[in-house]
């Protein structure tokens, strides 16, 4: 029998692994409902699901925390790793790993607000992709036939721009798209009042975007991205007049011209219409001036040329004369052209005619005629030539022919078996057998004595 080291008596609770973690879950989540935590952001992991996995430390500790995806979209900025932040999670633990972690709710940075972290993040976006760029800027026309006025139809900024622009300009057309300049919606509906002005029925010529003063969050419509992008697309110049001078919005770094105040927005757009009058008629003085010295500076040259005109009559009859002239240097000019083109044309018929296929076809056959007589003559006399040659040549091979020799009595004697001819008794021996060839056949005969001729017989 094995006994318990704690002894017997004692009755024990044992749990599954499974049990002692659930408890466990149940009463960190049962005293720890909601608590806020500060830390470092590391390990941040933002997988295929969207919900972001994260580590917060300090220099003695570390948690596991998660922020689900629906949690990331209102956050209003990116999380990196190396951020200080505060958040506001649940505890609980994650059974598989038997690890505790935190659940985040709401995490905002450290010594930030979420505001301002959020417009720097997009300013900064918004920078790299070139949309503060001062070549995209558009210069503001110089006397706009119509303005659009986007702001708040209840606020004091609508007021202040009709009352700059009936001053400056009383009878300039203005459109008024109101809009909501803070909230959820507003954002929205900016862009849609910038898209609206691009209606061609309005024939805007430059839209100011304008907001009164008011806190940083009050602001905010003006500080994102959809804002920001309708004002970047827009082909119709816009004047940012929002806040006070102090106050810096996103919509201030896109629009093609800032203006600290609404009403010096309207001051930008909008030129003086008596300084407008009152420079066309210094112009039109001016103007007037200028053709009153040009006409007298023609009045004097007509009064030159007056003075010193020419009989109109002199001047016909002059160039009458040079027309004669002309005249007659073009006619003799061209009858000489004439003559030459003439004579080349019959020098060039005269060669044309010596080049005829027929004549010259005629002078070939002639010369063919007279070749082959020629060379008709030249055959027959030198075959006269070769035949006579020949009788020459065959009268002395005859006499040369060995034939002729023997028919006249002589023979040629062959020494067997070796047929060498015999031309000296003492090239043969007794009892040699002899050929010897006559004219008329040939014979048999054995040497029986040699006998050499003395050379005095």
């Amino acid at each position: 029998m094995v006994m318990s080291p704690i002894g017997t008596t004692m009755s024990r609770r044992i749990y599954t692994v499974s049990e002692l973690t659930r408890n466990i879950k149940a009463l960190l989540e049962e005293n720890f409902p909601f608590t806020w935590i500060s830390g470092e952001i590391s390990n941040l992991r933002i997988p295929a699901s969207g919900h972001c996995y994260l580590t917060l430390k300090d220099d003695a500790a570390q948690i596991s925390a998660v922020i689900f995806k629906g949690q990331k979209r209102q956050m209003g900025f990116d999380i990196q790793d190396g951020m200080a932040v505060t958040g506001l999670g649940r505890l609980s633990v994650y059974p598989p790993r038997g690890a505790y972690q935190i659940i985040l709710e709401y995490l905002e940075p450290a010594g930030l607000g979420v505001l301002q972290a959020a417009f720097d993040q997009l300013k900064r976006r918004l920078a790299d992709e070139g949309l503060f760029d001062p070549t995209h800027k558009r210069s503001l026309p110089f006397l706009p036939k119509k303005i659009a006025v986007i702001t708040s139809a209840t606020g004091a900024v609508l007021h202040d721009i009709i009352t700059v622009t009936k001053r400056r300009f009383s009878n300039l057309a203005i459109l008024i798209i109101p809009v909501p300049v803070q909230g959820h919606e507003a954002p929205q509906r900016i862009a849609e009042a910038i898209e609206q002005a691009h209606n061609t029925r309005h024939r805007v010529d430059v839209i100011i975007l304008a907001r009164g003063g008011g806190s940083f969050e009050d602001l905010q419509p003006f500080n994102t991205e959809i804002v920001a992008r309708a004002i970047f697309a827009s082909r119709i110049p816009v004047v940012s007049a929002v806040g006070h001078e102090t106050d810096v919005t996103i919509a201030d770094f896109v629009a093609d011209v800032r203006a600290p105040t609404p009403s010096a927005a309207a001051e930008v757009v909008i030129p003086v219409k008596s300084d407008l009058k009152h420079q066309c008629t210094e112009a039109a003085s001016s103007l007037q001036i200028a053709m009153l010295r040009i006409l007298d500076g023609r009045r004097q040259r007509l009064a030159d040329l007056r003075r010193r005109r020419i009989d109109p009559r002199s001047a016909v009859q002059a160039f009458r004369l040079r027309l004669d002239d002309v005249y007659d240097r073009v006619f003799k000019m061209t009858r000489r052209k004439i003559d030459t083109r003439r004579e080349r044309l019959a020098w060039m018929g005269h060669r044309l005619r010596a080049a005829n296929p027929a004549i010259r076809a005629k002078r070939l056959r002639e010369r063919l005629l007279q070749l082959q007589n020629e060379l008709s003559a030249a055959v027959g006399s030198q075959c006269y030539r070769k035949a006579a040659r020949r009788d020459t040549l065959c009268a002395s091979l005859a006499a040369l022919n060995p034939t002729a020799i023997l028919s006249r009595g002589y023979s040629i004697t062959r020494r067997l078996p070796d047929m060498a001819v015999v031309r000296e008794p003492d090239s043969v021996v007794t009892g040699q057998d002899l050929e010897i060839t006559l004219a008329c056949g040939k014979l048999r005969a054995r040497v029986t004595a040699a006998k050499e001729t003395a050379a005095n017989e």
